[in-house]
């Protein structure tokens, strides 16, 4: 019965706060420069893939509260495969977090006078 809440509260942390940092981050390129503009094959391929993650990670998370939702009403045990699922959108989640999902570094405020230096 506590393992279910945990999931629950460990899914509602994790894994969902990490889709909407990392739907919020998917069409940024921060880092990326080209050379010749009218390549946008890698642009491409890396929104694809930000996609991709994404998708697997809400259907991992959705699966998981599902899961565990279902058993703590009706009162039966987890299937092993939920606790497999679970850290595979921990994991994930953290992937997505330490890459596209991360906040934009803001540039550090200069002085309002030159002088001063």
């Amino acid at each position: 019965m506590w393992d279910d809440a945990l999931l629950i509260a460990g899914v509602l942390v994790a894994p969902l706060p990490a889709l909407v940092l990392g739907a919020r981050g998917m069409f940024r390129h921060r880092g990326y420069v080209t050379g010749d503009p009218n390549d946008r094959a890698s642009v491409v391929i890396m929104v694809t893939l930000r996609a991709v993650v994404l998708l697997f990670l809400l259907a991992l998370s959705a699966i998981t509260l599902v899961s565990c939702v279902g058993a703590w009403v009706n009162d039966v045990e987890l299937h092993g495969m939920v606790y497999v699922f679970f850290v595979l959108a921990l994991l994930l989640a953290a992937l997505v977090l330490l890459t596209f999902g991360r906040s934009e570094k803001r540039p550090a405020r200069r002085r309002a006078t030159p002088a001063a230096r």
